[in-house]
């Protein structure tokens, strides 16, 4: 287990946002709704994105989506989707083929999964040779069938072209992706980090910490700062106060119970840790966020 894997989990397509749609120019689609994650691919033909777009056709400069490529759209600010960019005419617009597109969406309903919208750009376009050709011929022949359990099957297909193309967006020499990631593959963060990830209940200190990565906690100290931004137990406490709180919502564990989850001994201590990261009490957060009913498909705030 890693941080990116932990990302991910709380990010799912639900089959209420997938649609496969035939257009033909001039052609416009509008997103107002708001979704965490939209996703948008060509199956054939393509579009350009324009995001921030207002009823004057302000924005930002549209980008290109091309047959293959897979784009990412971070939410919730809205954008729109079309045959041409603002600046071509009808004229050329009239020549264009058909597109078929496929789009998804993506509610972020826990904290861990937040942070992952934290280290995104608000638009990542991944190319169409980069990997995940063969996931988008498949997710082609299931969207335009009608077999027993299609909807699951497409949800999870989404699922896997979001990782893949993540996964590619974070591999790629020109991202800069978030400092955790790039310590993943350091021989003396990495095995920390994931340490951490896995077993977030055990009572870590910089001595067994320093102990996964085979070097003197001193080294570890300096090393972790420079790639991740933090020390390393400032990360932890980070981590399991973000555990914490999904825990929190989603499940009736008790505070204490809670607290045994993330490595704390009594209750008073995670406590103490989490209004310090939260701003509130643990029951104090499961009590606000429960009573919004607009909470499901964002993280809470009890602010």
């Amino acid at each position: 287990m890693d941080p990116f894997d932990d990302l991910l989990r709380g990010v799912r397509s639900d089959g209420v946002g997938f649609s496969r749609t035939e257009l033909r120019p001039p052609w416009t689609l509008r997103f107002t709704e708001g979704a965490s994650l939209t996703l948008c691919t060509p199956l054939r033909g393509e579009g350009w994105i324009s995001r921030g777009e207002t009823s004057q056709g302000e924005g930002e400069q549209p980008r290109p989506v091309r047959v293959g490529d897979t784009a990412i759209v971070r939410g919730p600010a809205p954008f729109a989707l079309s045959d041409r960019p603002r600046s071509q005419g009808p004229a050329e617009a009239a020549a264009a083929s058909r597109t078929v597109l496929v789009v998804g969406t993506f509610q972020v309903r826990t904290e861990v999964a937040q942070r992952l919208l934290g280290v995104l750009p608000p638009v990542l376009v991944m190319p169409g040779n980069d990997g995940c050709a063969s996931l988008l011929d498949f997710l082609d022949s299931q969207s335009a069938a009608c077999p027993p359990g299609q909807q699951v099957v497409l949800d999870r297909l989404l699922d896997w072209l979001l990782v893949c193309a993540l996964r590619g967006w974070l591999d790629r020499p020109g991202a800069v992706p978030p400092g955790w990631f790039r310590a993943l593959g350091d021989e003396a963060v990495g095995p920390v980090l994931r340490a951490m990830h896995a077993a977030p209940d055990r009572p870590w200190t910089l001595a067994a910490l320093a102990g996964e990565a085979g070097v003197s906690r001193t080294t570890l100290t300096g090393r972790f700062a420079e790639l991740v931004g933090k020390p390393p137990l400032t990360y932890l406490t980070d981590w399991r106060m973000t555990l914490a709180a999904d825990l929190l919502l989603e499940s009736t564990a008790t505070v204490a119970a809670v607290a045994h989850q993330v490595g704390y001994a009594d209750a008073f201590g995670f406590s103490a840790a989490f209004k310090r990261i939260h701003g509130v009490s643990p029951s104090e957060y499961r009590k606000a966020c429960r009573a919004k009913a607009d909470c499901t498909g964002t993280a809470c705030s009890p602010a």
